[in-house]
């Protein structure tokens, strides 16, 4: 009876579909669990639920994620709900501990070979094999090929095929890397080590060929649990098969939206395919967002509703439970500079009203773009850290072009403008300002040495001032030697060492992160989506990085991108992505229209600035009023009174409700901006030429001085069909 009661408390605050998940009968069962909707609260009572109730034993539990971290949250989880001996583990973790056990059996009495925590060294030495340079950057990508094929179950001799089939970026000719691989897997043999791919694969070996193995490691695991399954790879799936056995007591856990690892070789597949491979499948959707106010749920919808794709058919519409918060802010600046010190500030005005620097989040596509943010959080004295990657200064390519620069300024003429030498100097260690290299690694070194170039470019437009006596000085071009030193100088305050500060991370490392307060920054074509999302699979998959991003903020979320990377530079256009900027082919979006319905479509996308600041303004209230949320208001106190007092008296005459007249934001950018004339009046978002008509002249009168009962005495407004 206290088991039953104790099952039964389990139950407890979840909510109608949280409880379907818990309560769903032995077998398949598939949870779509989007963004902030208590997923691990639903597995872990679920777990909870069934071994309390007598149902199944914890012990004969096997879950497994994707992270130690939510692996140890699991378990903690299932400490409070009163249930130990469960096993959450990752599938390395649990694959590691379960071949070191049967390493005597299956290996004839010796010990497990020594596991590589690293693939680098050996791939260094299997590419000088067979005759390729590589330098860190490239063998980090050589390595990234050779865990996908293994994580994708395809050998060395299928490797050129594969490659083709899932058009592969290959950091050279697939057959060279075919090569490479094939010499890797021979080092590896005769140095008597394995990798992370080969301990998995040596658990499914020992499960599937020797049945005394499998026959105790299904004794011993009989009920299954996996978070984030739209992450599996088909090696982790054949262990998941070779755990079952055929069996079917499986609870999987996971959002097709958060798709964001096909690179790695993880596919959703299996999670779209659930149901037609079990298909006596219990499919239970997490719908009610708790993490994010509606209004940034609002904007997520927004932006994956457009989605297109296998993973599009178990598109989540999320429900938000919060208490309404503000609105998403939507901004434009004219350079990267600018956006970087507009975040800055906005930083800086969070915390002192009392937001934990902790519970800021910096999130951008790439870790080269962290630089301008670092500089600038750094200026405005803002603690920060960086997740998931060295700080700028700090990485090792960026700390080999320093000393390159410093050698240079002994080497090129100090005539030289800054921009060309920073590139000769750069292209000795191997950059070259043409098109970036193939390789995700090779990539992002290179995108780090371009970061130095640009910053050159902005540095360069700021003369040098000399003095030349107590009250005078000249200005003469900055030299290679002045940038060296103005990066030893950034690189020393931005080595001050954070306890807690705000985070700086790509979008790929915010995953499963959240925060309270959000900016999403660098939102332009060209870096999200980038530029190397070459097909429309791809495409998409920019897009669900998009959306992760937004489901991270909890209450405040900032979207921005800057028009040009440095002052005076190349125009670019915003992300296709956000929706109140949709474009197709640089122009606005087509309609299938003419006349009233072509015309509005041309209003809603015209671009409004704020009249005190100069930022461009995206956000429906914030285009009505004209400014940005965070700018002072100038408003007319009493003109908005008898604003408000007179759309009362229309309202009522008219019978509608006081929004139909003028909503009010409406109402505080009237009283605001106070137009003098019809064209400032329907040059406020949200008037046309119909309530110009109507409430035109009493509006500017108002504005003019006029009361209310000069406008209105006794007047009757009747709205034309």
């Amino acid at each position: 009876m206290v088991v039953h009661s104790a099952s039964e408390q389990v139950l407890a605050g979840l909510d109608p579909e949280q409880r379907s998940a818990v309560t769903a009968p032995a077998g398949p069962v598939c949870i779509l669990a989007g963004a902030g909707t208590g997923k691990t609260r639903a597995i872990t009572s679920r777990i909870a639920h069934r071994a309390l109730s007598g149902e199944i034993s914890p012990r004969h539990v096997l879950a497994v994620t994707f992270t130690a971290r939510a692996a140890a949250e699991m378990r903690s989880r299932l400490t409070v709900l009163g249930v130990g001996g469960v096993q959450a583990r990752t599938f390395h973790a649990a694959a590691l501990r379960q071949v070191r056990y049967f390493a005597p059996r299956l290996l004839a009495g010796r010990a497990m070979p020594e596991l590589l925590d690293s693939k680098v060294r050996l791939v260094t030495l299997a590419a000088a094999r067979v005759g390729l340079r590589a330098d860190r950057a490239a063998a980090r990508d050589l390595a990234g090929e050779i865990e996908w094929a293994k994580s994708s179950l395809v050998e060395p001799a299928d490797y050129v095929v594969s490659a083709a089939r899932a058009l592969r970026d290959t950091p050279h000719e697939p057959s060279k890397v075919a090569d490479v691989f094939t010499a890797y897997e021979q080092l590896k043999r005769s140095n008597g080590v394995i990798d992370f791919e080969d301990m998995l694969r040596a658990a499914v070996w020992g499960i599937e060929e020797h049945p005394d193995v499998g026959e105790q490691v299904r004794g011993q695991y009989r009920h299954f649990v996996v978070d984030e399954y739209q992450d599996v790879n088909p090696l982790q799936q054949r262990l998941l098969d070779a755990w079952l056995g055929g069996r079917d007591d499986l609870t999987v856990v996971g959002d097709a939206s958060q798709t964001i690892y096909s690179f790695t070789g993880a596919t959703s597949a299996y999670l779209v395919d659930f149901p037609r491979r079990h298909r006596n499948a219990t499919v239970v959707r997490l719908v009610r967002d708790y993490r994010s106010t509606p209004q940034v749920v609002g904007l997520a919808n927004a932006v994956i509703s457009q989605a297109r794709g296998t993973e599009a058919r178990l598109r989540l519409e999320l429900s938000g439970q919060r208490p309404p918060g503000p609105e998403p802010d939507l901004r434009i600046f004219t350079d990267e500079p600018a956006e970087a010190n507009a975040v800055a500030a906005r930083c800086r005005a969070l915390i002192d009203a009392g937001t934990p620097a902790k519970e800021i989040a910096v999130l951008f596509r790439v870790n080269a773009q962290s630089e301008a943010y670092e500089k600038a959080l750094t200026e405005a004295s803002v603690p920060y850290v960086v997740q998931g990657a060295e700080r700028f200064f700090e990485r090792a390519e960026v700390r080999q072009a320093m000393v390159a620069l410093r050698a240079a300024t002994r080497s090129i003429p100090g005539e030289t403008p800054l921009p060309a030498a920073v590139v000769e100097a750069l292209t000795a260690v191997g950059w070259a300002p043409d098109a970036p290299p193939a390789g995700g690694a090779a990539r992002e070194r290179w995108e780090a040495l371009s970061a130095l170039v640009q910053l050159s470019e902005e540095y360069a437009a700021s003369p040098a001032v000399v003095p030349i006596g107590e009250a005078a000085s000249v200005e003469r071009p900055v030299t290679l030697f002045d940038f060296t030193e103005e990066l030893a100088r950034r690189a020393a305050q931005q080595h001050v060492p954070t306890v807690d500060g705000v985070t700086l991370a790509s979008l790929h490392s915010a995953k499963g992160l959240e925060w309270d307060a959000v900016f999403l920054v660098g939102l332009a074509e060209g870096t999200m989506p980038t530029t190397y999302a070459k097909t429309v699979e791809q495409v998409e998959e920019e897009r669900r990085l998009l959306y992760v991003g937004i489901t991270r903020a909890r209450e405040w979320l900032w979207l921005s991108y800057a028009a040009a990377r440095s002052p005076g530079g190349r125009a670019r256009r915003p992300s296709r992505f956000l929706p109140q900027l949709d474009r197709s082919s640089g122009t606005e979006r087509a309609t299938g229209g003419t006349g009233p319905a072509r015309r509005a479509e041309r209003r809603r996308t015209q671009i409004v600035s704020c009249r005190i600041c100069g930022a461009t303004l995206l956000a429906g209230p914030d285009r009505k009023l004209g400014r940005c949320p965070t700018c002072p208001s100038d408003i007319d106190d009493e003109l908005h009174e008898r604003l408000r007092e007179w759309r009362q008296r229309v309202s009522a005459a008219q019978k509608v409700p006081a929004y139909v007249v003028f909503t009010d934001a409406t109402l505080v950018a009237l009283a605001e901006r106070r137009p003098g004339r019809s064209e400032e009046l329907i040059a406020i978002a949200g008037i046309g030429p119909r309530k110009l008509g109507l409430y035109g002249e009493s509006v500017l009168a108002l504005v003019g001085g006029a009361g209310v009962d000069d406008v209105c005495p006794e007047k009757t407004f009747e709205i034309s069909s």
